[in-house]
Order: C-alpha cells, then structure tokens, then sequence
C-alpha cells in the first residue's frame, strides 16, 4: 500500500528541493547592491508623493468581509442548483428546497441585522 504512494512522494520532495534552489540560489550567488530606488514601490513609472503604508478606514474591511460572506454564499447555491432536479426526483419538491430555503432565510436574517446596525451605512 506505502509503495503506491512513492512515486507521488518523490514527486514532491523534487519540486520542493527545486523550488527551494530557485528560490535561494539567486540570493546566494546574486550581487547585493542596494539603493534609494530599489527601496521605494514601484508605482508604474510614476513618483509616489507619499508613503505606500497609509491606513485605510475599518469599513473597506467591513465591506469586504460581507462581500466574501454573500460570495460564499453562491459559491453554496451553485452545486445545490446543480443537484435540485435529481433531489427532487428522488425526495421529492419539499425536501429539496427546504434545506436552502433555511439556508437563504439564514442569510436574508443576517442581512437585516447587519442593515439595522448601521453596518451598511457609509458615512
């Protein structure tokens, strides 16, 4: 049973030894010169006229966590969408939808909560 598995390991202790060496050789043999340029972030040609680590408001943060929990959100629906007819079939209409009709009711809740709290509300 182990022996099945060798080829898959050697595979993989090869690409790690080689990622390794692509990744250290060029800093081992490579000249170290370093300058005012190379330091500074690289803004397509243009001169940055402030520093690149300035702080951004709590509510991009809190756009984008609601963003990924609705986007997670399709990511559900779609094998669901996927399986409804054979569900249906098998179990029947209501057995089907029951289980994301929770799941949505969930979602729409947590939506009017989050709506009530303000946290939709840029200002």
């Amino acid at each position: 049973m182990a022996q099945d598995y060798l080829p898959l390991l050697i595979f993989v202790l090869i690409a790690t030894v080689f990622a390794f060496i692509a990744i250290g050789l060029p800093s081992v043999l490579g000249p170290k010169r370093e300058n005012e340029q190379k330091l500074e972030p690289y803004e397509s040609g243009i001169i940055p006229f402030h520093d690149a680590r300035r702080r951004f408001p709590v509510k991009y943060y809190l756009v984008a966590m609601l963003f990924l929990l609705f986007d997670i959100e399709v990511i559900f629906l779609f094998p669901w969408a996927g399986a409804l007819l054979s569900l249906r079939d098998s179990y029947g209409p209501l057995v089907a939808l029951a289980p994301i009709g929770f799941f949505l009711l969930l979602l729409i809740l947590g939506l009017v909560y989050e709506w009530s709290k303000g946290a939709l509300d840029w200002e």
